[in-house]
């Protein structure tokens, strides 16, 4: 009886079964952002690592002996010209001051005595009222208060530069470091000259970065053999991604190529008015070298990356996605790639929205999402 069952209850399926029509649903084509290249001349540019300096660096020493007495600045606040930085204790060098001010006066009062005499010598000897030996004597007295007088001026000058030695002024405007030594400590200056912070001219900062030699060799030569125009000015960035961009000055080339690297050491002048550039930062320099006319330009964004290298998704008259390698140059504007190989003005390429689309699909382009064809 079961056999039996089994038997009409597969009849029944089959004939169920048989009764339906097949039913296919379509797919959507899905809509996807494209456009067209935009063509137009680009400086072609090359980007180097570099890193800034100061104008000028100075130390600030200590060139006599004494205790710290003050110190009159923040660490890495900026003073200006002649500002006091430093005070080590004058007392000590204020009274050999003034010692040597009173042993130059005793000097020329000595000095003043041996040439009165000596002038009083010369008549007494037209009446041999004195002797030739004691005239000889009152001159030698005279050379000697000379001499005494020349030490004493020197030595008061020793005496006054040793006191302005006590004062540590800033040279010039800048940012000062943070001192070496604290209030209190004991300098000992006098035989050689001890630190005691940094000075940074930072209103304007140098870049440098080196360029190799056969770079070089053809910014200085255009296609066609002839000199070219060398550039004067360089863009310097710094930040994530380079988003601040200073414009240096070049100022400086090495007269020599660095036979251990191969390269050449190249400098740019920048402003630091607001001393936001620190020595020691290290930068990207971007060196402009040449022209490309009709240069064929996409989005960045819409290039893609696997093994064999970068890609597009290039859509063609009816609208079929194929999958194509290029050969991409520098990039312009932030935004946009240059491609030199790979890709023609005419044709179409996805700008968005890559991981939907894969090589062969039928896709619909949005309204107004192309742009005029370069021309």
């Amino acid at each position: 009886m079961k056999p039996i069952l089994y038997i009409t209850i597969s009849l029944f399926f089959l004939l169920s079964c048989k009764g339906k029509k097949e039913t296919t649903v379509a797919m959507p084509v899905p809509e996807i952002s494209v456009a067209y290249p935009e063509v137009r001349d680009v400086t072609l540019t090359k980007d180097y690592p570099g890193y800034l300096t100061a104008d000028k660096t100075v130390n600030l020493v200590a060139r006599v002996n004494g205790t710290l007495q003050s110190i009159n600045f923040q660490p890495g606040n900026r003073v200006k010209q002649g500002q006091l930085l430093f005070v080590i204790e004058p007392t000590l060098y204020q009274n050999a001051v003034s010692q040597a001010e009173a042993e130059l006066k005793t000097s020329q009062a000595q000095l003043e005595y041996a040439r009165n005499s000596y002038e009083r010598m010369k008549e007494a000897i037209k009446s041999d009222a004195v002797s030739k030996i004691q005239l000889v004597q009152a001159e030698s007295s005279v050379a000697e208060g000379v001499a005494a007088v020349d030490n004493a001026k020197a030595a008061l000058n020793t005496a006054r530069t040793n006191l302005a030695y006590c004062y540590v002024r800033a040279p010039f405007d800048g940012t000062v470091d943070r001192s070496q030594y604290d209030v209190g400590s004991y300098i000992s200056g006098s035989l050689q000259p001890v630190p005691l912070s940094t000075i940074y001219k930072d209103d304007s900062m140098y870049a440098y970065f080196n360029v190799a030699d056969n770079q070089w060799l053809s910014m200085l030569l255009d296609e066609s053999g002839e000199s070219a125009q060398l550039p004067s000015e360089v863009e310097v960035k710094l930040g994530k991604d380079g988003t601040r961009i200073y414009t240096g000055k070049l100022d400086y080339l090495s007269p020599n190529v660095n036979l251990s690297t191969g390269t050449l050491n190249i400098r740019a002048n920048l402003e630091n008015p607001k001393g936001l550039l620190k020595s020691g930062l290290y930068v990207s320099i971007t060196l402009p070298y040449g022209e490309q006319k009709q240069a064929i330009l996409v989005s960045d964004a819409s290039i893609g990356t696997d093994q064999l290298g970068k890609f597009l998704y290039v859509v063609n008259d009816s609208n079929i996605v194929h999958y194509r390698h290029i050969e991409i140059g520098q990039l312009v504007d932030g935004t946009l790639r240059q491609v030199l190989g790979g890709l023609s003005p005419q044709e179409q390429y996805v700008t968005e929205a890559l991981m939907k689309v894969r090589d062969g699909m039928k896709v619909k382009p949005l309204p107004d999402s192309l742009p005029k064809r370069g021309k």
